[in-house]
């Protein structure tokens, strides 16, 4: 029963709207600290550019962009990620559906193959795009995906951390937070990240190392911000 309501359409626009409002409220009741203070000029200097966060801490995402900067982010085709689609679009935020996997067949599948040529286009067309770092379930842990859409498309990757004081931790395998209103916020921004055309496998690997180290580092940042415990690797608990 629940696939049949979470796969009706008026349901999922009723839910996508729904969270839309929900986290416009979140953003428009809290107080967000924003690190490092001159990224806004950082931003504007390296348009187009690839932003990345952790899965589980993009519902907040949108807000960080002026309303001047187009994006457009990358979400899978999975029924339950319908919805997110669509708080993405009544946020002003375009969307290029398909998702990453450690399976080629199921990279085929999932629409990886298009999506990567899209988020290409896009950024050859001036518009940014966002897209989570993380090996699809495996929370945390940094996959070759945004690796290579840097490399391909030349241009470079923003990591991006988010953090709320007052939340919920979801029970899904990214432990996604549930962002409260009336909160202490922080967004903290890494440097930009450029990753060259004519990488090896040894170079792509220890970009994204290097990716995976400045996530962690801006992700305990903006948690002492808030007040908050950082809550670590969980990728590597879970290898």
């Amino acid at each position: 029963m629940w696939r049949r309501i979470r796969t009706n359409r008026g349901v999922q626009i009723a839910l996508g709207t729904t969270f839309a409002y929900y986290f416009k409220m979140v953003a428009h009741t809290s107080r967000f600290v924003v690190e490092p203070a001159d990224i806004y000029e950082k931003i504007e200097d390296n348009l187009p550019l690839i932003m990345t966060f952790w899965h589980g801490q993009h519902f907040l995402t949108p807000f960080v962009m002026k309303p001047h900067h187009k994006a457009k982010v990358l979400i899978s085709r999975h029924a339950d990620a319908e919805i997110n689609a669509i708080a993405a679009e009544k946020l002003g935020v375009g969307t290029i559906r398909g998702s990453g996997s450690t399976s080629p067949r199921d990279f085929h599948r999932k629409g990886g193959v298009s999506a990567t040529y899209a988020m290409i286009d896009t950024l050859a067309e001036g518009i940014n795009v966002a897209m989570t770092a993380d090996v699809p379930k495996i929370a945390r842990r940094v996959g070759k995906g945004v690796i290579v859409i840097a490399r391909h498309s030349g241009r470079p990757i923003f990591p991006i951390a988010m953090a709320t004081s007052n939340r919920i931790t979801l029970k899904s395998w990214d432990k996604a937070s549930l962002n409260l209103p009336f909160s202490r916020g922080a967004a903290v921004a890494g440097e930009p990240m450029w990753v060259a055309r004519d990488l090896d496998e040894a170079g792509m690997e220890a970009a994204r190392l290097e990716l995976q180290h400045r996530l962690e580092t801006i992700t305990a940042r903006a948690e002492a911000l808030v007040g908050r415990p950082a809550l670590g690797n969980l990728g590597e608990a879970q290898r």
